[in-house]
């Protein structure tokens, strides 16, 4: 059925010329970044919108690094995966600037701008008699929004980077650009999510629910204006100079859409990988089990022990904990599977340096259990960028900080409810947005958003240095004495990561940022 779904997708959006292909997504988008290329074409637009979309499969952050940054660098998990030296290195916050991990997201995410960024320039001059207005501006208002997600990802990593907004050149002079402000990046970023709402529809080819089965999933997969809505209500909430009162309004555009998002009944069944395309679902990348070229493979280095190696992404004591002392039965077993043996039943064959040191046979491991079917490397579990439960918590956030922490708690007692959790009641605002920030751990684990979270309440210091996680080590059997992790590095200057060395030396106007 999902196979299904993909190829009646391709011809939903319109993208004939891909007949032939697996995915929605071209693995050879004929976008290449020259000025020699033709754009005469509906067909050349469409594939060249198709490679837009592709940096979504094309890459390790959104493959499972995006997970990395976030959750690992945070209090919900260890690296895993023996300590090696890049994700150890994320999570002590001593990354050095030579990291090839942070080059290549820097490099993908600049690709992927190019790639709009042509597209944006091509568009206008197409003459096309059968490239209608309608989805001229519909895709004008993909490109923007997908230009946009791209630099919200640079921002929050690096703080201001250099605003690309043109590609086809090769002049130093627009290459070699300095870093621009914070502020100014996402000054970029609105602007262009403001040109999303404004071209975007609410839903392609009817609302979520309607039509065939099959309609619905086209409003996942693609840019819409309720993603844009969200977009829009993250980023002003995660900017410097954020404004609460711009995130409650495009949180209820969101909430309030025409395309009718509702929270599932169950929280499970939301991460189940039998329900993609689901009402929750505002954009979600849509790989396929089994495909060369769409599935995701980065489920593996999270989940089950069936190739005899030390996963990433470890569950932390301190957020098992969590889920424990809110009673958090359903989330927890949603987010979190604890194992003893592997796929063939033998008992694990690693010492876990936090949960098993001496290999008990008897003591269970957690995993990250957020995507369930790793399906040796070729996972067909989809992956959230954008669902309602996140809009909810915001929404609640938002109200809670423009003084209204009792209309804080009835927004977020739905989502406790869906959860299966008692109501909290409204309570001073301090307290309320402690409770806030537990209910979105809880709630969005190993979706890439605790590290975010940690960053825009102002607390990810006072978090991690306060945090009581240990490792062990085992001599002959026995259990040696715990060494506590140190997080002492994480000062407010490495909220940040450092500019790839790589860039610095190949351009003279940037400058590292302080503390590297």
């Amino acid at each position: 059925m999902k196979k299904y779904l993909f190829q009646y997708i391709i011809v939903l959006i319109g993208l004939l010329p891909f007949i032939a292909c697996k995915k929605f997504l071209d693995d050879n988008p004929k976008t290449a970044l020259t000025t020699g290329n033709a754009y005469g074409t509906t067909d050349d637009i469409e594939n060249a919108l198709a490679g837009c979309y592709n940096t979504f499969y094309s890459s390790d952050y959104y493959q499972w690094e995006n997970v990395m940054l976030s959750d690992v660098r945070s209090d919900n998990a260890y690296p895993g995966g023996n300590n090696e030296e890049t994700f150890y290195d994320y999570d002590r916050f001593i990354l050095p600037p030579s990291n090839t991990h942070s080059y290549a997201h820097w490099k993908m995410f600049y690709n992927g701008i190019a790639r709009c960024n042509v597209l944006l320039a091509k568009i206008a001059g197409v003459t096309d008699a059968n490239f209608t207005g309608e989805r001229r501006k519909q895709i004008i208002g993909e490109i923007s929004f997908l230009r946009a997600f791209h630099y919200y990802q640079l921002v929050k990593l690096y703080g201001g980077v250099p605003l690309e907004l043109e590609s086809n050149t090769a002049e130093p002079e627009k290459t070699r650009k300095p870093r621009a402000t914070e502020k100014e990046v996402y000054d970029q970023i609105v602007a262009d999510l403001e040109t999303a709402v404004e071209n975007l529809p609410d839903h392609f080819n009817g609302p979520s629910g309607s039509a065939t089965e099959n309609v619905p999933a086209v409003n996942k997969v693609r840019a819409t204006k309720g993603a844009a809505n969200a977009m829009l209500a993250k980023v002003w909430a995660q900017r410097t100079d954020r404004d609460y009162n711009k995130v409650l309004q495009y949180c209820d555009a969101v909430i309030n859409s025409p395309e009718g998002y509702a929270l599932m009944g169950s929280y499970a069944d939301v991460f189940d990988g039998n329900h993609d395309y689901n009402e929750e679902s505002i954009l979600e990348i849509p790989y396929l089990a089994g495909s060369a070229s769409a599935a995701c493979w980065g489920v593996q280095l999270f989940l089950a022990p069936e190739d005899g190696w030390q996963k990433y992404c470890v569950p932390s004591k301190d957020l098992v904990a969590a889920y424990d002392a809110a009673g958090d039965e359903e989330r927890k077993n949603a987010n979190i599977v604890f194992m003893k043996t592997d796929a063939n039943g033998a008992p694990i064959s690693w010492a876990d340096e936090n949960w098993n040191p001496c290999q008990d046979p008897e003591t269970a491991i957690p995993f990250n259990y957020k995507q369930k079917h790793p399906d040796g490397w070729s996972s067909g579990d989809d992956f959230y960028l954008l669902r309602l439960a996140d809009i909810i918590l915001l929404k609640a956030e938002a109200q809670n900080e423009t003084g209204h922490p009792g209309e804080a708690a009835t927004t977020v007692n739905l989502v406790r409810k869906r959860a299966g959790l008692s109501n909290i009641s409204g309570s001073s605002q301090e307290q309320m947005k402690a409770a806030i920030l537990l209910e979105r751990r809880l709630e969005l684990a190993f979706e890439g958003q605790r590290w975010d979270d940690l960053v825009r309440a102002g607390v990810a210091s006072a978090v991690m240095q306060s945090l009581n996680e240990y490792t062990y080590t085992c001599a002959n059997g026995v259990q040696g004495n715990p060494v506590k992790m140190d997080y002492t590095k994480c000062t407010q200057q490495r909220w940040i990561l450092p500019i790839p060395q790589v860039e610095i030396d190949a351009n003279p106007n940037l400058k590292q940022n302080l503390g590297y």
